[in-house]
């Protein structure tokens, strides 16, 4: 049994950017993205500079259809990316404070927890046992974490990189090269791909889309592969031998070779979320790497946190938020305060898709004002 050996010293000191990235990213899932769409329809029919800026603002703040890569493609694996690299960040301490089989039981029951919320987010068992979802962004991100914490707990820096490689190419492989009953080998189609037939065959409950999920069976395996990227990204951001002034153009520079990568793989293996192609993986952890290079840099080594404060206020409950949000909902809550005949109100005076925008937006006002309440009085609920 090896173990990444981090040095404690540098382990606890705070990487802000972390924190202030989880919130940016969150933002975009407890709000952001339905005001960028109102934002858009209140551009639409004003001329054609603004239409196609409505345009490009929808398109990017949509996942793609199936292959493809845009912004809000980045959301879910930039969060698992982060999840990897704040593994570095805390289980050195948990296990010097608490010892190894310690930490690893902490690990296994905070993924439990996070695998329960995940069941509860999407219903629970509210319905009959066929209609549970079994797997989901929470479920995914438990997955995840689980599996590259005890791999970091358990193997050395080579046995990482190892793992890493033999996910992404295992991947491949057997998306490539396994032969789909009706369809035959190599086949990356909707509903007509491994990953899709393994999920509609033998994932039990409710599947995402009623034939396939994009959280599915076999592509969680390359999603660890994601989160591993993050472990590798905390792993140089603690190595004292680079200067911190100098991390961030290795973090950014490593990100363009991602995706220059990704974008090559993809001529064989194209970049498709909904199944996690190992071309998905290294598009989206290239510009997961840059986003954090820039933070790092920016909040960390030149030290302008103000402008980030939100983000990490966000970004230090995030996860509560993103339940809270799934269960209640800001911007039903912000409904009761600005729809019905105010918003129609809006769009009469104002212009139409004002009152929704003016939705949104209060929404994230409220998640800004929990997210705060909750880091003033340094409640920080882990999970």
């Amino acid at each position: 049994m090896r173990y990444v050996e981090v040095p404690l010293a540098l382990e606890t000191r705070r990487v802000v950017s972390l924190d202030a990235l989880r919130g940016f990213n969150f933002v975009w899932i407890l709000g952001g993205e339905g005001a960028i769409l109102a934002l858009a329809a209140v551009l639409d029919n004003k001329g054609p500079v603004f239409e196609a800026l409505g345009d490009l603002l929808r398109t990017q703040i949509t996942h793609a259809e199936w292959e493809g890569f845009t912004f809000y493609d980045l959301v879910f694996p930039l969060f698992i990316f982060i999840t990897g690299a704040a593994i570095v960040l805390s289980l050195p301490r948990l296990v010097e404070r608490e010892g190894r089989a310690q930490a690893h039981l902490r690990v296994i029951r905070r993924a439990l927890l996070l695998y329960g919320l995940g069941i509860i987010y999407y219903g629970g068992i509210s319905q009959h046992w066929d209609d549970i979802r079994y797997v989901g962004v929470l479920q995914r991100i438990a997955a995840c974490y689980l599996i590259a914490s005890l791999l970091f707990l358990s193997v050395g820096r080579r046995g990482l990189i190892a793992t890493f490689a033999a996910l992404l190419g295992g991947y491949w492989a057997l998306m490539t090269f396994v032969p789909v009953p009706g369809v035959g080998a190599g086949s990356f189609a909707p509903d007509a791909n491994l990953a899709n037939w393994i999920d509609r065959n033998y994932l039990p409950g409710r599947l995402w889309d009623g034939m396939r999920d994009p959280e599915g069976l076999l592509s969680t395996l390359p999603a660890i592969g994601t989160c591993l990227l993050g472990v590798f990204a905390g792993l140089f951001l603690q190595d004292e031998r680079v200067p911190r002034e100098r991390k961030a153009l290795w973090l950014i520079g490593a990100g363009f070779a991602l995706i220059a990568a990704g974008t090559l793989w993809s001529l064989q293996f194209p970049i498709i979320k909904a199944i996690w192609t190992s071309s998905f993986v290294l598009v989206a952890g290239g510009w997961s790497a840059i986003l954090l290079g820039v933070a790092y840099h920016v909040i960390d080594v030149w030290g302008y946190k103000g402008w980030a404060t939100v983000f990490t206020w966000i970004g230090a409950n995030a996860i509560v938020l993103y339940f809270i949000n799934g269960v209640v909902g800001f911007v039903p809550f912000a409904q009761r305060f600005v729809g019905g005949d105010l918003a129609t109100w809006f769009d009469d005076t104002v212009t139409e898709g004002t009152g929704g925008l003016i939705m949104h937006l209060l929404a994230l006002t409220f998640v800004v004002a929990l997210a705060g309440y909750l880091y003033r009085r340094k409640i920080f609920l882990r999970v």
